[in-house]
């Protein structure tokens, strides 16, 4: 069998197309929906749908138990689009003219009362097929407990904390089961080994 370096990696076709026009469908508080029209360099046309949708964060705030044991603070919260209880890290929508960090900040001390030191983990796209924003991860320590929830009107959160690597082995399970989790613990993985001194400091 041929070693497929011999087959890929030799003629690149694949270029960005040029839009050449964009129409919105419907707007919702949360994302609007557009049609856009598109045109490759090989004369290609297409007609692609596109949620227009602001940036998200999501926090993955960390500490060290008395007993020593690495913990993630999360919360459990009904989904309305799985239907489902979920287990997650606290996040949101970054606002406009808001920078990624300060969202960061202000939905874990919304929703967990938390107040943190923030370290970037990475920004991805969450679907670059369709979807036009993008999800960044933080890493979340020096934790301190600084007032209540402040929740949204129909916001109902709950607070837990869970072993780190407990988290990590129920990624996938029934509660666990949200993919941008899934893109989260990948980001801190890779950043845990790189970074052990700083794991065993805190």
């Amino acid at each position: 069998m041929k070693d497929l370096s011999e087959i890929f990696n030799k003629n690149y076709v694949a270029k960005p197309w040029k839009e050449k026009g964009r129409k919105e469908i419907i707007r919702t508080p949360i994302f609007s929906l557009e049609s856009v029209e598109r045109e490759s360099e090989g004369g290609k046309k297409g007609t692609f749908v596109r949620l227009d949708s602001p940036d998200w964060v999501l926090v993955l705030p960390i500490f060290r138990s008395r007993e020593g044991q690495l913990k993630f603070v999360l919360e459990r919260q009904f989904r309305h689009g799985s239907g489902k209880m979920a287990i997650e890290f606290p996040g949101g929508i970054v606002e406009d003219g808001e920078k990624s960090e300060d969202a960061a900040r202000r939905e874990l001390m919304e929703e967990t009362g938390l107040s943190c030191s923030l370290l970037h983990l990475g920004t991805v796209s969450p679907n670059a097929a369709f979807m036009s924003n993008k999800q960044s991860f933080y890493l979340a320590y020096d934790l301190k407990p600084e007032r209540r929830q402040d929740l949204d009107e129909n916001e109902e959160i709950d607070l837990l904390t869970l072993d780190v690597d407990e988290t990590i082995a129920s990624m996938g399970e029934e509660e666990y089961g949200n993919g941008i989790m899934m893109m989260a613990l990948g980001y801190f993985l890779r950043w845990r080994e790189k970074n052990q001194a700083f794991i065993q400091a805190l």
